[in-house]
Formats: structure tokens, sequence, C-alpha cells
């Protein structure tokens, strides 16, 4: 995207099922899920810059003995830091006596993440805070192995609030309201009354205190637990999580929010946020990678025994379409086709706006995650031109010559990359008090790609939220080339609602869409709806979230998409501009046909998938009237 929009976080988890020398015979290592943990980390680098965090769970040790590993950093290099930590740890122990590399009983005791059970996360912050304590695998300690939970997840939940006085109800004193403290505690606590009832279970059967641990952990219920524990959630979720004698866990929202996928062989069982992370990881074809099934939870026992269980009954599946337009890695196959499929599903549109005049027109892109819709757009318009050529050849009949053939057989659209991204000025303006000036310099142009005042431009990018990078640096640079129109083409559809569920969309005065219909409003004197919507949504602050209507789609009603988008152009548009700029959207039926089984369409519809996104966009509403700039969740 031009305005790159935060996401949640990522996910990865490794059980490793053999014994350790097992891998070291194989593989050459005695930190074969280290170092595979590594790999899924970065792969998934782009979903996690605020920080990230890894977990490592041992099995089997002796009481004395620590036996879950946690690293946490939020540097900008968080990775990088973690594991340069770990190596650097295991690398000491070489120095001492390379043999013991090699003695996996003797790593197990004295060697950090030398277990059979992995979590990796990486965090991307939707609001402000950073700090190190929100970062995952959060830890909940106990003296009884299966007591302690380990979790990290890419999630958010719309009624925190609600839960945490369930939690008080419960008897608990949580010192957070966040999500993430929530649901922990929450697993927690119905973890804890499972140990009690197996406790009891066991000790009225006659069994001796040190061996009821072992058959706490034997038949420890993780179904029954997740089932009690996320009854009551309302939001987007992919969890993954650790029991400390061994179990473990990825567990779905019930709409299909949040991606989630795992691959079982006898070797691993893995789970991550995108199948092209799973693998490369692991060099295993597409059709290996499993998609969890929303509602359900993959889980691993300790003795490796692997099912896939109902967890709460699914929803209508309401997977996130942002995933397959931005936010997933494209070298997924069904995201790479549905990609093209956004681009060439625009060429109409895009066709009627540059009044089908091939010929004085360029087409380009920004920025390079659109370079697969582009793709698909130009085998589109390349096909248009076949038609053209194969009309215009036809016509001719009997008076062909070499001359016109070749004129006709030139017809194809004109490719140029117009502007390209300065890396290193972004770095800089990052620390610059002049950003404004700067930020209109990020990308430089080829100059002499157009043709002054006859050509249009076309520029596709995967969406438009904010705007103010295509009025302040895209729009002005380009500009620089004179064309006759330049014309910003969207992959996506209009953004015109916020995001509760993980994307950092969640203040309706940050969307364009939402500006261009409230000036509309004013500019047709229908101000009146502005107030009378802000009345629906105070009269609703209280009401429980089931009952709570999305009255802001009646700030769009009025007005067709093409008519907010003619406005957002007009935004767009300085006294400065001198070229014609227009913008052409997605259209939400050919998103839905691009990506089937991703319907998940919120942001541009107002349709949410759970109750609670009506309270959120409601509460939107009313901090943008009110003037509040914060979350509305």
């Amino acid at each position: 995207m031009s305005e790159p929009i935060k996401h949640e976080c990522g996910i990865a988890m490794i059980r490793l099922l053999k014994p350790f020398e097992h891998y070291l015979a194989k593989y050459g290592t005695s930190f074969f899920g280290l170092k595979k943990l590594h790999l899924m980390m970065q792969k998934q680098h782009n979903r996690g810059q605020d920080g990230a965090g890894i977990a490592c769970v041992k099995f089997d040790l002796a009481p004395g003995h620590k036996f879950i590993d946690r690293v946490r950093s939020n540097s900008s290099g968080a990775i990088q830091e973690i594991f340069d930590t770990v190596n650097k740890r295991i690398n000491a122990i070489g120095e001492k006596d390379s043999r013991l590399l090699n003695d996996s009983h003797w790593l197990k005791y004295h060697a950090e993440f030398t277990g059979e059970l992995f979590l990796g996360h990486l965090r991307y912050s939707t609001f402000g805070k950073q700090g190190i304590e929100l970062l995952h695998p959060v830890l909940r300690s106990n003296n009884w192995e299966t007591k302690n939970l380990v979790l990290a997840g890419n999630f958010n939940l719309t009624n925190v609030d609600e839960l945490f006085e369930r939690l008080i109800d419960l008897g608990q004193h949580p010192i957070e309201t966040s999500d993430t403290i929530t649901m922990l505690e929450k697993i927690g606590h119905f973890l804890d009354e499972e140990n009690e009832r197996l406790y009891r279970e066991f000790k009225a059967a006659g069994h001796q205190k040190r061996e009821i641990s072992g058959l706490i952990g034997k038949y420890l219920d993780l179904q029954s637990i997740l089932s009690q524990s996320s009854k009551d959630w309302d939001g987007g979720y992919s969890i993954i999580g650790a029991i400390g004698h061994g179990d473990a866990f990825a567990l779905r929202d019930p709409s299909g929010i949040r991606p989630a996928y795992y691959y079982k062989d006898d070797e691993v069982v893995v789970v991550a946020s995108e199948r092209p992370v799973i693998q490369t990881t692991f060099n295993v074809p597409y059709e290996s990678v499993k998609e969890i099934k929303p509602g359900h939870a993959l889980i691993i026992k300790k003795e490796g025994h692997v099912s896939e269980q109902l967890i709460i009954e699914p929803l209508e599946r309401k997977a996130c379409s942002f995933e397959r337009i931005y936010f997933s890695r494209g070298t997924d196959v069904e995201i790479y086709r549905e990609r093209q499929k956004l681009g060439k599903a625009l060429a109409p549109a895009i066709l009627n706006a540059i009044d089908h005049d091939l010929e004085n027109t360029v087409f380009s892109y920004i920025p390079n995650t659109a370079s697969v819709a582009f793709q698909g757009l130009m085998d589109e318009i390349q096909q248009v031109c076949l038609r053209i050529k194969k009309e215009k050849i036809l016509q001719l009949g009997n008076h062909v010559t070499a001359e016109k053939l070749d004129k006709i057989l030139s017809i194809r659209p004109r490719i140029e990359q117009v502007a390209v991204k300065d890396a290193k000025l972004r770095t800089f303006i990052t620390q610059d008090t002049d950003r404004d000036y700067l930020v209109g310099h990020i990308y430089d142009i080829t100059y002499g790609s157009i043709r002054k005042d006859v050509d249009s431009l076309v520029v596709l990018d995967d969406s438009i939220v904010r705007g103010t990078t295509l009025k302040h640096s895209i729009i002005r640079i380009l500009d620089r080339l004179h064309p006759k129109r330049i014309i910003i083409a969207s992959s996506a559809p209009q953004i015109r609602y916020p995001d509760c569920y993980g994307i950092d969309m969640s203040k309706l005065h940050d969307f364009i869409a939402f500006h261009a219909a409230i000036n509309l409003l004013k500019e047709t004197n229908q101000g009146y709806i502005i107030n009378e919507v802000y009345k629906k949504c105070r009269a609703q602050l209280y009401l429980p979230k089931e009952e709570v209507i999305n009255y802001v789609k009646e700030i769009y009603k009025p007005f067709t998409p093409e008519q907010i988008s003619a406005k957002i152009a007009a935004m767009l548009t300085t006294s400065e501009t001198r070229s014609v700029i227009q913008v052409v959207y997605q259209r939400i039926e050919d998103l839905h046909e691009a990506c089937p089984d991703h319907k998940g369409d919120w942001y541009f519809t107002g349709d949410y998938p759970t109750p609670g996104g009506n309270k959120v966009v409601n509460r939107a509403f009313i901090n943008y009237i009110e003037g509040r700039d914060k979350r509305p969740y």
C-alpha cells in the first residue's frame, strides 16, 4: 500500500514428535526446532514490527529444573536480537566443550530452548502501546506443571470490558483489562478448574499425590477448557498455546476471521499464520498444509496425538479479505491467483476512465505489493488489445498492407515504472522535523516516461485508506510528469468502516471515504443526517452488543460509490495540481468473485461478523463527532 496499515500479529508453533537424537542424526543439529522457528518468524517478518518473542517448553524434566524458556524484544530488529541472544549462549557452550552440543540429555537440562515445543510471535500493534510487557508469548506461572500456560496470538476482542467483569465475577482480581490478559486469565481459570477436578477424581480413586500430577497431564481435557473459556469472546482470533507439561493447541475464531494453517508428518506438527511460511520452511507441497477450521482447535497432546476438535459452533465464514488483498504473502498460490483476478476486475472501469484510449495511456503501480494485481490488470488489457487487433485486421479485408498491419500489431498497453520508493529517505524522515517537505520526495520519478499533456497515467494501488500519502506525496510527484490525467485505481473497495479484529483501522476520521461522504452530505444540504446518526448511536451506547445496529451506514446511503469516488478525487486535488485526478475503486461484487472463500468485508460494507463490531463502529462515530482521537474498543 502507498500508506502501510499495521496488522496485528504473526504466530508460529513447532512441536517435535521424535526424540532429539533423531534430528541430530538426520539433520546434524540438536537445535532443529529452534532453527526452524527462526526461519518461520523471518518469513512472517512483514507482520511484526513492534516486537517479537519466543518460548520453549521442555518435557519430563526432574523437579527443580526450569521447563519453560522465554525471550522477548521490542527493538527494531527484534527477531535478530532474540536469536542472537539465544545463539550466543549456545556458542558459549560449544566454546567450552563442543561435544556438549551433541549431548541431547545434557542440553535439555543445561541449555535454553532445547525442548520439544516452540512458540513464536511477531507483534504489530494496532494502537499506541508498545512496551515489552505487551509482547507475546505471555506466561501464567505455577508450581504445578499442568497449571502453567503460555499463550501467543493474532487477535482483537471487542468486548474486553464485559469479559473483565466476568473475570471479577469468577472471583479473580485482574491487574489489566487488555484482551491479551483477559484471554490468558480466562483460559487459566478453566485450566485451574480442570486441574482441581482431575485432582479430586484421582485422589478419590486412591492415587498418591506424586502420581496424580502425571495423570492430570495425561487426561487434561483441552477441548473443554477452550470451549468454556471462549464461549463469550467476541472478535477475531488465532491463538497458539502450551501447557507446562507438554499439551499444546491452536484455536481459531468461529467466523474464521483470522487465518491459521498447520502441517503434520511423523517428525513435526507446525502452525503458522500463513501457508507459504510452512511450505518454505519445511519444503512441503501446497496440499499438505491444511487450514484450521473456524471454531476448531488443533490439539496436540503431550504423547503426540493430534486432533482437530470443535470448540465453539462455527458461524458464517467471514475470513478477512484484507489478508488476501495485502497482508498475506502473495507466494500462496491461491492468493496469487486472487490478486490477479482483483486486477483483472478493474479493467472495465479503468478503460472507461481513459475513454478506451490505450494509445495515449501509461500504466504503472505503487507499491510493489500491488504488482500481482497489476499483472492481472495488464493480462486483461492485453486481451482487450488482442480483440481490437482482430477486429481491425478483419476490417481491412483485402486492403492489407505491411504498413497498416504493423500499425495494428503495435497496439499494446504502455507499461512504465514511473515511481520508485527511496527507502533510505523514508528511513531518514522518521527522525526529521521537516517531515512534510520530505514526504513529498519519498518516491523518485522516471522523467520522460510520460508525454506531457498528452498521456493519461493509470497507477494501481492495493487500497486507498487515508489518502494522505497520495495527496502529499504520490500525486504531487506524478504531477511533475505533466500527464493529462492521473487515475488512481485501488484493487480494494472503498474503506468506510473501522476494523476491530486486528488491523490498524479503528478510527473513522482516518478514512478518506468517510470524509468524502460527510462533505457530500453537507454540500447537498443533508447535514442533518450526521446529527441523526449521532443521536441513534448515542441511544445505543448501553444496549447489549447483540441489539446494536450499525447506523453509520446511513452516512453513505444517499450516495453511489461513484459519487464518493469523485469526491475523493476532488479532495486529493490541490490548487497546485495540474492534472485531472480520477479515482477508481474495486466493486464489492468483484472482490467476492475474486476471493470467494474470504468474504469478510466489514471495513467496506459495515456488515460485521460479530455483534461487537456494530458496537465498535457506533462508538467510533461518537468519538468522531465528539472530537476524541481514541480507539473505540
